[in-house]
């Protein structure tokens, strides 16, 4: 089985979600911005809806405010350089949006492989 990467967040949520893996997926997520010092801790309850809208919020709030940390951040999860230089940054909401989901396509990527491997 391949890994198929999705097309957007609702999917790789869901996709998350048919595969028993969405806890993992926030277990991931929270592991990877606290070692970026970004402490963010998405209780295992969290509503994939509630989900993205928080991701999209930090990023955001991150974008505008801590831009250094934003990049330590995108580093230390790894999202590829060449994704988020192909971003419209004209509106912050919009471009917070889309790095969001390349943050969750990477850590579902992570979580994918290692359950699968």
């Amino acid at each position: 089985m391949n890994f198929i990467t999705p097309i957007n967040t609702d999917l790789l949520l869901e996709e998350a979600e048919k595969e028993a893996l969405y806890l993992k997926l926030i277990e991931q997520i929270n592991k990877d911005f606290n070692l970026a010092n970004e402490g963010i801790d998405f209780p295992m309850s969290i509503s994939p809806n509630e989900l993205k809208i928080q991701l999209h919020e930090k990023i955001y709030r991150l974008i505008q405010y801590k831009f250094a940390e934003y990049l330590n951040l995108l580093y230390i999860i790894d999202v590829s350089e060449d994704q988020i230089k192909k971003l419209d940054g004209s509106d912050l909401v919009v471009l917070s949006e889309n790095v969001a989901f390349l943050i969750l396509k990477r850590e579902w990527q992570k979580v994918w492989f290692r359950n699968k491997y």
